[in-house]
This record gives C-alpha cells, sequence and structure tokens, in this order.
C-alpha cells in the first residue's frame, strides 16, 4: 500500500506542474459490480500503478493523468485480465469493456493507435493458443517432435511476416509499430533484435523514425542501443574459405566441438563415442526455445537410461540468459561465443535453428534433424 501512495503522490505532483495538461481514458466495463479497475503505466522499468476505482452500476469509470512527453503506454486491469493502449498527449480514449471478455471483446475510440493495438494482441493472443495446441497434441503422440518444430516454425513466420509488412513497415512511426516489437509468446520476444539479422530490421526501422520525432525520448535511446547490440552480435567477419582443421574430425569422420558448459568445463562432442547423441543448434531466447527444449526433456527422460546423450550448443547473444536458461537442463549445454556466426554451425552447415543431428554410438554421424521423418523412431532404431 505504501508503494501505491508513494506513486499516487509522485503523480499528484507531477500533474500540479504540468498546468492541467493531462489525458483522459474512459468508458465502462460491464457486470463488473464490486471489482476494481486500475489504471497502469507499462513503463520500460515494468508496470507502474497510477490510479484505481471500484466498479458499481452502470460499470462507468473516468481516469485522468499528466500527459506524456512522447507516446507512452498504458494498460487497464481488472484481476489478471489487462486492455493495453497509447497516448500521444492529451487525447481522452474511450474504452467499453464487458467483464468476462475484457481482454479480448472490448472497443476503443479516440485513438488509431489502440484501435491498431487491440488487433495486435488479439493476432498475439491466437498465435500463443495455437502454440499451445500444437504443444499439447505433441506431449500427447498426436504429433511426431519433427512436425511439432516445422509447424512451430510455420506458425512464427506466418506471423511475424504478417506484422512486419502491415504493422511495422507500413507506420514505423507509430506506437502500435513500437508495441509489435516487443510482443511475447512462452514469455519470449517474437521478433529478436539480438540474434536475428531480418528482425533486427523491424527494430531500426523503428527506431530512426521514433528518433526523427522524439530524440530527446528514453524509449527512442533504449530503441538505438537495442539496434545497435544487435548489429554488433550478428556482424558478419570477414569472409574467409572455411577449413576444417585436423583436429576437429575424429577417426570416424564425425567434426569434433570443443565449447564451455555453464560451470566452465570443456565439454568434447567426442568424449561421448558409445552413447547416441543428439546434437543440438539452439537459440534459447525465442519463442521457439522453450517448446524446442520440452520436446527434448520428453525424449531425454524416456531414453537417457538407455544410453541417449544430448549435447546442445547455445548460439544466444545473451550469455547471462543461456545460464540461466540451461540451469535446470539434464543434458550437456555449451555455448559458442560467435552466436549466429559460429564455426561450429558452419561446419554442420546449419542454416536456421533449432537444427538437430543424431550421432551413433561408434561417434558417425548418421542423420541431420531435416532428413529425419520420426525423430523418436531414429533415436530407438540407433539404441
Amino acid at each position: 500500500m505504501k508503494k501505491i501512495t508513494f506513486v499516487a503522490l509522485a503523480a499528484l505532483a507531477l500533474s500540479s506542474c504540468n498546468s492541467g495538461s493531462k489525458f483522459k481514458v474512459d468508458g465502462a466495463v460491464s457486470d463488473a459490480n464490486g471489482k476494481m479497475l486500475y489504471l497502469e503505466s507499462s513503463g520500460l522499468e515494468g508496470i507502474i500503478p497510477l490510479d484505481s476505482v471500484r466498479i458499481k452500476g452502470n460499470g462507468s469509470f473516468s481516469f485522468s493523468q499528466p500527459r506524456p512527453e512522447s507516446p507512452e503506454f498504458y494498460r487497464l486491469r481488472v484481476e489478471d485480465k489487462v486492455i493495453n493502449f497509447s497516448i500521444d498527449s492529451t487525447e481522452t480514449v474511450a474504452i467499453k469493456a464487458p467483464y468476462i471478455e475484457f481482454a479480448t471483446a472490448y472497443t476503443v475510440e479516440g485513438s488509431e493507435n489502440s484501435q491498431k493495438i487491440k488487433e495486435l494482441s488479439l493476432k498475439q493472443a491466437h498465435l500463443q493458443n495455437s502454440i499451445n495446441a500444437l504443444l499439447l497434441a505433441a506431449r500427447s503422440n498426436k504429433l511426431g517432435h519433427d512436425v511439432f518444430e516445422d509447424s512451430l516454425a510455420v506458425l512464427l513466420k506466418d506471423y511475424k511476416d504478417d506484422v512486419k509488412v502491415n504493422y511495422i513497415f507500413a507506420a514505423p512511426n507509430t506506437a502500435a509499430a513500437y508495441f509489435a516489437l516487443f510482443q511475447k509468446v512462452n514469455g519470449y520476444l517474437i521478433f529478436d533484435p539480438l540474434n536475428n539479422k531480418e528482425d533486427i530490421k523491424c527494430f531500426a526501422a523503428v527506431a530512426t523514425s521514433l528518433n526523427n520525432s522524439y530524440p530527446h525520448a528514453i524509449r527512442s535511446k533504449n530503441l538505438y542501443n537495442i539496434v545497435i547490440k544487435g548489429m554488433k552480435n550478428t556482424r558478419a567477419p570477414r569472409q574467409k574459405t572455411l577449413e576444417i582443421p585436423d583436429d576437429k574430425i575424429s577417426e570416424t569422420g564425425v567434426i569434433d566441438i570443443s565449447l564451455r558448459d555453464i560451470k566452465g568445463n570443456v565439454r568434447k562432442l567426442t568424449d561421448l563415442k558409445g552413447k547416441v547423441v543428439l546434437l543440438d543448434f539452439s537459440v534459447y531466447q525465442t519463442p521457439a526455445g522453450a517448446p524446442h527444449n520440452l520436446m527434448l526433456r520428453e525424449l531425454y527422460n524416456k531414453y537417457a537410461s538407455q544410453g541417449l546423450e544430448i549435447y546442445q550448443v547455445s548460439l544466444d547473444a545473451d550469455e547471462h540468459f543461456w545460464k540461466t536458461s540451461a540451469d535446470n537442463l539434464p543434458w550437456i549445454c555449451v555455448r559458442d561465443g560467435n552466436g549466429v556466426y559460429s564455426t561450429n554451425a558452419a561446419m554442420y552447415n546449419v542454416r536456421e535453428v533449432p537444427a538437430y543431428f543424431l550421432i551413433n554410438r561408434n561417434n558417425e554421424l548418421s542423420v541431420r534433424g531435416e532428413d529425419v521423418k520420426d525423430l523418436e523412431k531414429a533415436i530407438k532404431a540407433l539404441l
């Protein structure tokens, strides 16, 4: 309660300095008598409570707050249901919603950006539901691992292509375009600004437009820094012929990999001779990362006792994120600091991630992922 009180006092002090220059959000929430409605700011530092009201009677409400110096994002919340909207200046935004379908069946007037944000939110929710359905089908053995991976990749590609064309590149100078950049599924950004060169272009387009209009805004500077970091992480090295050193090839022909795990220990791929090895190249910090690892965990739980080992190479740009994500995984997790320009990935001709290969007990490369129709069946055949 104290924290909310201090924020309210700060907001009050700011409003007195703003000479009455405020924005307003009003409307109604039907069938919500007695429920608390919260107005919150969605800042770079997190969610900040601004005001609240207990819904009564016909559900009408009205909030006002000091206008932002540059476009900002806010949300209305009832329990865990959220409506996101943006404010450019001193406009009045009208929002009406039913309590039961608060986050999806609402209407918004007075802000074209907020209408676009609604469209994006509904698209994101549909994407998440589709991914959940895929995951459920895979876990109930209605989909094979390979079909799951391919279907997930198609869902994400279709979503990104739609949003790139119709929301980001169509109007990069809008709050809706900025909002699209930071949407998530499975807790991860759909557009990856650190590991994906095409996604960095989306961030760069919005960063340039935002910087032109609001060069001193915190969001402008933050977005610019993200783009610079992403460009550094994915900068192509000088072109040279890829040569595979002799010591990288074992007597049986498999290309060896020698990288450090999260504890700093060097782990060599060829040291796993005698086991069936699933060699996996992944980027954890993507929407596909979590469901992919869940599929691997189920395979590992089934077959580790029979001689299966997983050697997973992370190409994540963020080392801390990788260490945190890999900490509870039971298989061998190593990281290549060269990221998407990993020599190890290049030697295995990895063109996109996740990518996996099967190595038999004699350290011989048996098959690569795209040639596997049923991963579990292929593993069982090698065991």
